[in-house]
């Protein structure tokens, strides 16, 4: 019924609302719906919780009427979700002096003052905001331990402790409601996922005891497992005992699990009519409400209670499990299950765990707070996390203990190690969220901020800079870098992929410069290769010199004789790409780096050079100088050296189109390759670079005696390129945009640096994020919009794609897709997350994916 007063009672007709109410009010009026047995319950919307915290009450009295006389209530949040957290559930609220002497009579003296003693702490901690550890939580709960209490109450807060359930219940709500409006709150669940304005809803529920004189108590029961996903009856069951209790008591003789084993007695044997409605009550959740679901029930001489409904906790991978399994037995649909499964939360199955047969060099061990495993420079700032991931440098968060200004180093970093915290943690919620390896609680190391070192128990020091691994399965810091293994994905993660790739309706490829790589692109299905890199495979020793002796080389014949040598190189590598991707497409960027990354600084290395080349180090030295550039990355890179210095891509081209029909030869699916221009910014480049690869594969074609078919592109990633997009897709097949540089050139900022002050300007609102993370679709993607636009015009059939990190990130999938582009292509790894986002987005603009029901 609803009332004026700013309350609901639950009934199964009342008017709850999820997006008033929360989901666990929601949840029970589903239960009630069911026919299971829960106590009468009221229900607070967001906007009186609201007006509560700001000192504006509901009708008090006229809610405590819904119950009866001398009700005895508990109050819990209900929140749109409940991963964001909220107050600590309050129970017993309305036991008093007279409340105790009344269940003495019906309930006896111990269960009196252990109701009324467990009432008076959670009051004066979380209402009165009295320090627990003042409150004897090993005291025997009789009247003395309850007189004890009730003397510090008073004695702390110059009052005596309320006698009247209507102040009780008021200022319970009051605390609650305030709770959710502080600002750690508040930061805590935004750094879960909430949005600002989130709303707190509360249910008021009558008590159901679990104390009573015969056989009573309380429990959870589920029938799956939250580390799996595995279908089994898990909880347990504590004799006289309210709400949860039962999962943090120690085994003894008032503790029983739920079905016979060899554990000792059960509730199957004990009561086993309960236990048959807790097993039918958890099909009609499993069927009814689409879920798994954990339900926590009381007994109270011998008679159930079901009290509430969440769903299972559970780990990322159960997630993925549990969503097959309903899928499969048609309870959901398979497209309902891809949207059930958040596409970051692939991230921890991808990861890499640690060998448990390697070498251990174990330097502390502490709380296994999030699985996996990372190897990395440790770091003990965030600020230097971001500076090391923007050189692509892999680091390890080393922290006292993080706080919600550590999110976006964390965010950098593969793993964190902390020395205080626990399971619950702030490094523990969040690296479990974002997927990241955590060790919590190494107390048996010793950071010193200030000296940037880290003091192990054995005496050793490691700082800054220095390699250890995270093993985050183990709850172990080792030293060095240790054999990792790949992650195991089962049938049930390909099959919801495979869902997924269904549903979408972008490409998804993969960024991929080595054989190595490209195996893991095969391995997690991505459309091909977005991006090979081929100034990766110059830096080999062997190859090394003999660019080098290219670029001292003063004629063109013998530029081109150094590079001869590279050839069957570089074509050995093309192959193999070729032949693992198996027929699909491989876009291969040509060269794009400044020459002289490829040049020793140091004096020992010129000399070196000089040796090997047969010069003097002078004329090494006058060399190095005078390739050297005031901004080389603005320099002569990319297209520039093409013109330039046309031998070095001659050569790959020639390298390009061999490969592709020596991987032809093997049968199979033809090879088209997709050769791709880097840096540039005008249409003339275009049609030069253009020609002389035209001329490379009809040579090719004519000494081979075969035909092959090839695509040439332009990797978009300059202002001007994206502006004069229309022109230039007038002589290439496709358009790849680099988001990594355009957004560098938009910016006019090296992500070498934006580190060093990144993090402060996003918090000053300066920008939403770091434009490195997360694609800025107001600049650089109006920019990528224009781009698009006029390719497209001037060129319907040419292909479009974007090819920097950002091409992993949901969100900006998302904006690749309302532009209407072809593909998006990231690291292997990514690859995953992006095809289950990109089908998300597929599922949500058609209106399908039916939203999770229960909390």
């Amino acid at each position: 019924m609803v009332t004026p007063a700013g309350f609901t009672e639950i009934t199964p007709t009342s008017a709850i609302d999820v997006d008033r109410h929360g989901g666990r009010a929601k949840c029970l009026q589903r239960l009630i719906r069911l026919e299971m047995p829960v106590p009468r319950t009221v229900a607070l919307d967001f906007n009186t919780v609201h007006d509560i915290s700001l000192g504006q009450l509901p009708d008090i009295e006229r809610m405590l009427s819904v119950f009866g006389p001398d009700p005895l209530l508990s109050v819990r949040p209900s929140s749109l979700d409940p991963d964001w957290g909220g107050p600590s559930a309050i129970l017993n609220i309305g036991m008093n002096d007279a409340a105790r002497d009344r269940l003495t009579e019906s309930h006896g003296e111990d269960a009196a003052n252990a109701l009324y003693l467990r009432f008076i702490r959670a009051y004066g901690v979380h209402v009165s905001r009295l320090d627990p550890d003042e409150f004897d939580l090993t005291a025997t709960p009789d009247a003395e331990a309850v007189n004890a209490a009730l003397a510090h109450f008073h004695e702390e807060t110059d009052e005596p402790f309320p006698q009247d359930i209507a102040t009780q219940l008021s200022e319970v709500l009051r605390a609650m409601a305030r709770a959710w409006e502080g600002t750690t709150a508040r930061l805590l669940r935004e750094a879960r996922g909430a949005p600002t304005d989130a709303g707190l809803g509360l249910v008021v529920q009558e008590m159901a005891l679990g104390v009573g004189k015969g056989l009573s108590g309380s429990g959870v029961i589920q029938f799956v497992s939250g580390a799996t996903g595995e279908r089994e009856i898990r909880g347990r069951y504590l004799c006289k005992s309210q709400g949860r209790d039962a999962l943090g008591a120690n085994v003894d003789d008032n503790v029983m699990y739920l079905s016979r084993d060899d554990r000792g007695r059960s509730i199957e044997e004990v009561l086993p009519d309960c236990y048959a409605d807790l097993i039918r009550y958890g099909d009609l959740t499993r069927n009814r409400l689409r879920e798994e679901m954990q339900i926590e029930f009381t007994i109270e001489n011998s008679r159930l209670h079901i009290l509430d409904a969440v769903r299972v906790p559970r780990s990322p991978r159960a997630n993925l499990i549990i969503a097959v399994a309903l899928a499969r037995d048609a309870i959901i649909s398979e497209e309902e299950a891809v949207v059930r499964v958040p596409p970051r939360s692939l991230t921890e199955m991808l990861h890499s765990q640690v060998d448990p047969e390697g070498p251990r060099d174990v330097l502390v061990s502490g709380i296994a707070a999030s699985p996996g495993g990372a190897t990395g420079k440790i770091v003990f700032s965030s600020r230097a996390a971001q500076a090391l991931a923007a050189k692509d440098e892999a680091c390890i968060l080393v922290r006292r203990e993080t706080t919600p200004e550590d999110i976006r180093g964390m965010h950098a970093a593969k793993g964190v190690l902390t020395e205080r915290g626990g399971i619950t943690s702030h490094a523990a919620v969040i690296a479990r969220g974002l997927g990241l390896p955590c060790v919590v609680g190494a107390n048996d190391m010793k950071l010193d901020g200030k000296a940037k070192t880290l003091v192990m128990r054995d005496g050793r020091i490691l700082r800054e800079g220095d390699v250890i691994t995270i093993d985050g399965a183990k709850g172990e810091a080792l030293f060095g870098a240790v054999p990792m293994l790949e992650p195991d994905l089962g049938d049930e993660f390909q099959a919801l992929l495979a869902w997924a790739d269904r549903a979408r309706d972008i490409g998804v490829r993969a960024n991929a410069d080595t054989p190595a790589d490209a195996q893991k692109a095969r391995m997690f299905a991505a459309e091909g290769i977005g991006l090979c890199r081929t100034e990766h495979m110059f830096f080999e020793r062997d190859r090394l010199l003999a660019m080098r002796e290219m670029i001292f080389a003063d004629k063109s014949e013998d530029r081109r004789a150094a590079l001869d040598r590279i050839l069957p190189m570089q074509r050995a590598d093309f192959a193999e790409l070729f032949r693992i991707m198996q027929g699909q497409p491989v876009t291969i960027r040509l060269f794009d780096p400044p020459l002289h990354e490829f040049l020793p600084q140091g004096h020992e290395g010129m000399a070196e050079l000089a040796e090997a080349l047969d010069l003097n180090v002078t004329a090494v030295t006058r060399r190095v100088e005078a390739l050297s550039e005031f901004n080389p990355m603005l320099g002569m890179r990319g297209v520039r050296l093409g013109i330039t210095v046309p031998e070095i891509y001659d050569m790959q081209a020639r390298a390009i189109f061999e490969a592709t029909l020596d991987a032809s030869e093997t049968g199979g699916k033809p090879v088209v390759p997709e050769v791709m221009i880097p840096l540039v910014s005008a249409k003339r480049e275009v049609e030069i670079v253009k020609a002389r690869i035209d001329a490379v594969a009809a040579a090719v074609k004519a000494e081979r005696g075969r035909e092959f078919d090839y695509r040439l592109g332009v990797m978009v990633e300059t202002p001007r390129a994206a502006l004069r997009a229309g022109e230039i897709a007038q002589h290439a097949a496709f358009l790849s945009f680099g988001t990594n540089d355009l957004t560098q050139m938009t910016y006019g900022l090296s992500r070498d640096d934006a580190g060093r002050f990144m993090g402060r300007y996003v918090q000053q609102g300066v920008y939403a994020e770091d434009p490195f993370h997360m694609l800025d679709v107001e600049g650089v993607g109006e920019l990528l919009d224009i781009g698009a636009e006029r390719g497209r015009r001037a060129n319907p059939d040419v292909v479009l794609g974007i090819c920097g990190e950002h091409g992993g990130n949901p969100e900006s999938i998302a904006f690749c897709r309302d532009a209407g582009f072809d593909y998006v292509s990231c690291s292997p790894f990514r690859v995953p997350v992006a095809r289950l986002a990109a089908a998300h987005l597929a599922i949500a603009s058609r209106g399908n994916g039916r939203p999770r029901v229960t909390r």
